[in-house]
């Protein structure tokens, strides 16, 4: 099962940007996702897993993925040979 689990900080109103990017990658891979989960976490927290892989971590990455940058990332997990078209140009 390929599940993706976005963790976000309610307290931040961080909610609508975590649904806004479960949309993007449900958009580019649903064929590949089995699901996408928000979860509401700790203060300051917004993290990105794949099947409990870390892709995103807004601390150790530096703030916010662009769309574009967490599709490279779940795409290099899923199939690292499937062309994202113009993301990858």
């Amino acid at each position: 099962m390929n599940k993706v689990t976005i963790s976000y900080c309610p307290l931040c109103r961080w909610m609508l940007r975590a649904a806004w990017i479960a949309q993007e990658l449900l958009s580019t891979f649903e064929e590949e996702l089995d699901e996408v989960a928000l979860r509401p976490s700790g203060k300051g927290v917004f993290t990105i897993e794949f099947n409990g892989e870390l892709l995103w971590e807004r601390v150790r990455d530096e703030g916010f993925p662009e769309a574009k940058e967490i599709k490279k990332r779940l795409r290099d997990q899923l199939d690292p040979a499937r062309d994202l078209g113009h993301i990858d140009r």
